[in-house]
């Protein structure tokens, strides 16, 4: 029998670097789906743990694991952040994500599109990406689908495509409202 999370289920989000080695976790409320992928809820307060750091939420978290479908359109998670947080959006270049029970899993592989708040749109950790490349020895196909991955995503959230066009404002509202 599969079990699977449903809307209102506390879920876990694993996120390792190259070879297993431990990432950032944390627990958050499984909001719900639609045709971008599932929404998930990081209330303001939260702990996101990595070993030798903890960061707690300041606002009201929503996180997208993006839709089953193609593995090359789905090498990223994307974090949006509700209004007076650090940044209005953060989305780590990873593995394609995938379930396993009521944890999603993905390797983070250091690029970052992120948006200000003050709207500017730029590619991030692009040097901790060359070091690790070497340093964790990342095979040919996954720079190659991080680097691919990192323009689609940033000229989507320039051009506010979907789901990068307050798509996240909906799920937003409903974890603000539970």
């Amino acid at each position: 029998m599969r079990v699977t999370p449903a809307p209102g289920d506390v879920v876990r989000v694993v996120m390792t670097k190259w070879g297993r080695r431990p990432h950032w976790e944390f627990d958050g409320v499984l909001l719900g789906s639609d045709h971008h992928g599932d929404w998930i809820g990081l209330s303001t307060g939260s702990t996101m743990s990595r070993p030798g750091a903890d960061y707690v939420a300041p606002v009201d978290q929503v996180i997208l694991v993006p839709a089953p479908g193609a593995n090359a359109e789905r090498g990223w998670v994307a974090t949006f952040h509700a209004a007076h947080g650090p940044v209005h959006t953060y989305v780590d270049m990873t593995t394609p994500p995938y379930w396993d029970r009521f944890e999603v899993h993905a390797v983070d592989l250091d690029l970052d599109v992120i948006r200000g708040t003050a709207g500017r749109v730029w590619v991030d950790d692009e040097d901790e990406f060359a070091q690790h490349r070497v340093e964790l020895g990342y095979p040919d196909e996954i720079v190659e689908l991080a680097v691919a991955t990192a323009e689609r995503v940033h000229r989507a959230v320039l051009d506010e495509a979907a789901p990068f066009d307050g798509s996240a404002g909906t799920w937003l509202n409903l974890l603000a409202h539970r």
